[in-house]
C-alpha cells in the first residue's frame, strides 16, 4: 500500500494532527493497512499480537475472548487494541467483530511505544483514549450500583445515538442499529427481553424510533434537555 494512501488514512485522526506531515509520512512507512468485512473476526492475537488498530471507516466491537461478552463500540476515527500497550496478556483475552465493512491500519506496539517516546502529542493522545476508556467502565459500574435497568437501558441508547448518529434532512439524529439486544443487555447489564421490553415502550411513547437497520431520538425526556 502507498504511503500516500496511508498519509490520506491517518489524516483524519485527531491524534496525528499535531505531527506534521513529515512526520505522518514516516509512520506510514510502517503501518499494515487491510480491508475487514462485516462479520469478520480481529483477533487481537495471533497475526495481530500486541498491535495498535486505527479505523478510519465502520465500526467494530471488542467483545471479552473468556465469556464472550460486549466490551465497548468503537467508531471511524478511533483507535483500538491499545490494551497492549499497558498489559500485553491482558489485552489477548479481547476479541474485535466488524459491524459493518471497515478499513484498518495497525502497528506493532513496540513501535508504537518508540513514536510515543519521540511524539509527546501522541503520547498525550493514547493516554486520553484509555483514560475514557477507564471512565466509561466506571461510569457503567455506578450505573448499575445506582440505576434500574430501565434507566440503564434508556441512558445507553439517548448516548449511543449521540456518539454514532449522523443528523438528517431534518436535522435528526439517525444511527445504525448495529447491536443485538443481547449485545445492548451485556452493555446495560441487564437482560435482552428487559432490552426488548424497554426499547419497545420507547418506540410507543415516541421517543425513539427504530428498525432492522437504524434507530433515532425522536425527542428527549425533559430531565435529559440540558445534559
Amino acid at each position: 500500500m502507498k504511503a500516500i494512501t496511508k498519509y490520506w488514512f491517518l489524516e483524519g485522526f485527531n491524534l496525528f494532527k499535531k505531527l506534521g506531515m513529515l512526520n505522518m509520512m514516516k509512520i506510514c512507512e510502517i503501518l499494515e493497512m487491510d480491508n475487514i468485512e462485516k462479520g469478520q473476526l480481529i483477533k487481537l492475537s495471533d497475526e495481530h499480537t500486541n498491535s495498535i488498530f486505527f479505523l478510519k471507516k465502520g465500526s467494530v466491537k471488542i467483545v471479552n475472548a473468556r465469556n464472550n461478552t460486549v466490551k465497548y463500540v468503537v467508531k471511524r476515527g478511533n483507535i483500538f487494541g491499545e490494551l497492549a500497550l499497558y498489559d500485553k496478556k491482558v489485552a489477548t483475552e479481547e476479541v474485535a467483530y466488524a459491524l459493518e465493512d471497515c478499513i484498518i491500519c495497525y502497528i506493532k506496539s513496540e513501535q508504537m511505544e518508540g513514536l510515543m517516546v519521540k511524539h509527546k502529542s501522541l503520547k498525550n493522545g493514547i493516554l486520553k483514549v484509555y483514560g475514557l476508556r477507564i471512565k466509561k467502565l466506571e461510569r457503567r459500574l455506578y450505573d448499575l450500583l445506582y440505576k434500574d435497568s430501565p434507566t440503564r437501558i434508556k441512558e445507553f441508547i439517548i448516548d449511543y445515538i449521540d456518539e454514532f448518529g449522523e443528523p438528517n434532512e431534518k436535522g435528526q439524529l439517525v444511527a445504525k442499529n448495529l447491536l443485538s439486544h443481547k449485545e445492548i443487555a451485556n452493555l446495560t447489564n441487564t437482560s435482552r427481553q428487559t432490552v426488548s421490553n424497554i426499547l419497545s415502550t420507547m418506540r410507543k411513547e415516541g421517543l425513539i424510533s427504530y428498525d432492522i437497520d437504524s434507530i433515532s431520538i425522536n425527542t428527549l425526556p425533559e430531565d435529559q434537555v440540558d445534559n
